[in-house]
């Protein structure tokens, strides 16, 4: 839902656009055995492009989506062209924020059970509330100990690694992205985005835009 007003821009007419809702978020299945981590994730990402027969793709992802994004490239080359990660978390324990940080703070039974899930939804904005609200609380909880976790080797690392187009999205607002320079030697693009902060493509449409169709 991040994504659908970009995907009808007139800039983009002619591409094909997959929307996928992870497990245990949006409509997607929330099997309670399955372990939610970053490469679990991009394991069900694979198995949805192995499905609809598509390869070489343009992978647009946002935040924890930019982290499964990274490791289902490194893992599936034959299946990405192209990396566009808005504000992808690149390492693991970032600073503690009420979203996955706090989230993970908890243990998961608090978190599903004792009142966790609807004290996370108090403190987080109303954007992310709006989408939050629609993730199983298990699903949730042990996606962002995965993301707290991180991967070996880290995201950062496999996105450095990697020899295909890459841009990084970055909210002027945000602040600076740190290690840039090290990831702009890699051959990573990384852009600065004026007037946005995390959600570039509410923010600054017609910047994300121009640099999702590659014409900046």
């Amino acid at each position: 839902m991040y994504h659908a007003h970009i995907a009808a821009r007139p800039e983009l007419v002619g591409r094909r656009s997959l929307f996928v809702d992870l497990p245990g978020h949006g409509i997607s299945d929330r099997p309670a055995d399955f372990g939610y981590t970053l490469e679990d994730h991009a394991e069900a990402l694979a198995a949805v492009l192995d499905e609809a027969r598509v390869a070489g793709a343009e992978i647009i992802a946002h935040s924890m989506g930019g982290s499964i994004a990274v490791v289902l490239a490194y893992r599936r080359p034959e299946l990405v062209s192209r990396l566009v990660l808005t504000e992808a978390n690149l390492d693991p324990h970032p600073p503690a924020t009420a979203g996955s940080s706090g989230i993970a703070s908890y243990e998961e039974r608090d978190f599903v059970e004792s009142g966790g899930y609807a004290r996370v939804l108090e403190k987080v904005g109303p954007t992310w509330a709006a989408t939050m609200r629609l993730a199983d609380p298990r699903a949730l909880h042990r996606s962002a100990v995965g993301l707290i976790r991180g991967t070996r080797p880290t995201m950062r690392r496999m996105l450095e690694e990697l020899t295909i187009e890459r841009v990084y999205l970055q909210g002027a607002s945000s602040g600076d992205l740190a290690g840039r320079e090290v990831l702009e030697a890699s051959g990573v693009t990384v852009m600065t985005v004026p007037d946005a902060g995390h959600n570039i493509m509410f923010d600054n449409a017609d910047a994300f835009v121009a640099a999702v169709s590659g014409r900046p």
